[in-house]
């Protein structure tokens, strides 16, 4: 069996210094570009509980700044005509709240696990044990990283599109991405993670956006990848279900996602 071919990527990490005086600054996201096709990627900092280290950190950081930077370097970058050259005169020119670690190298076989592992490495926030850990299992990120896993294993990672703009069927600049997307057969299918004790303002934001999608397509389908089976008496949970059963939105616990992932490869391969 051949080996698995690998690439040479570059990538930066984008730093958020809000006080140049106490030259003190926090990771908020990477930048992966494949130079040879070109293709490039950005990951920034999107969760509530990442929003809220950075203010406890920076409690002046400005959040509307934070949140408009992954599509502000994508608008730049692809419309680069040179994005490798681009962005290293940009690390060297940038001196303001935003900065650009020099560009390092490295060798991957998939660019979209390469940067994922990135952002793990360099953004996300440090792992912890015991009930920080248990804590942090729950998260949104979390539900994401076994999802991405899942996929991956099952042969899915190159049948569907990651981290999808809405903003055709919303309003121009809308920030919300969903996790995954997928056509099959004139239907298009979207999924997303979501806690059901942490994210019950998010599964408000996906039901309307749900609504929205709807106007525009004809055959839609709409999963949420949740981290257990929403609990009978528990009202957060049920809330949950019923707002997301309201908007025919599927609900797919992690202890059910492997032959979730299984019935939708033989789907997509049909």
């Amino acid at each position: 069996m051949p080996e698995p071919e690998s690439n040479a990527y570059s990538y930066w990490v984008v730093r958020y210094t809000p006080n140049l005086v106490r030259d003190e600054w926090l990771n908020v996201g990477v930048l992966l570009l494949d130079p040879a096709r070109p293709r490039f990627g950005a990951r920034f900092i999107e969760e509530s509980a990442e929003f809220g280290r950075v203010r406890r950190l920076h409690p002046n950081s400005d959040e509307t700044i934070l949140r408009a930077l992954e599509r502000h370097f994508e608008a730049v970058v692809e419309g680069a005509e040179d994005p490798r050259a681009y962005l290293t005169k940009l690390g060297e020119t940038l001196s303001n709240v935003v900065q650009l670690s020099p560009e390092r190298g490295l060798l991957a076989e998939s660019f979209e696990e390469e940067l994922d592992r990135l952002y793990q490495q360099h953004v996300a926030p440090p792992r912890r044990v015991g009930a920080a850990a248990r804590w942090i299992a729950g998260t949104r990120a979390a539900i994401l990283g076994r999802v991405n896993d899942v996929l991956r294993r099952a042969g899915l990672a190159g049948r569907v599109e990651r981290r999808v703009r809405i903003d055709e069927f919303t309003y121009q600049g809308d920030p919300l991405r969903l996790d995954y997307a997928y056509r099959r057969n004139g239907t298009r299918g979207f999924v997303q993670a979501l806690s059901l004790e942490r994210d019950a303002s998010q599964a408000k934001v996906l039901a309307y956006t749900a609504e929205r999608i709807r106007e525009h397509l004809t055959s839609t389908e709409f999963t949420v990848i949740t981290e257990t089976v929403p609990q009978e008496g528990n009202d957060r949970h049920q809330f949950f279900a019923r707002l997301l059963g309201d908007q025919r939105i599927s609900v797919v616990p992690l202890g059910q996602l492997e032959p979730w992932a299984n019935e939708l490869r033989a789907h997509l391969h049909q």
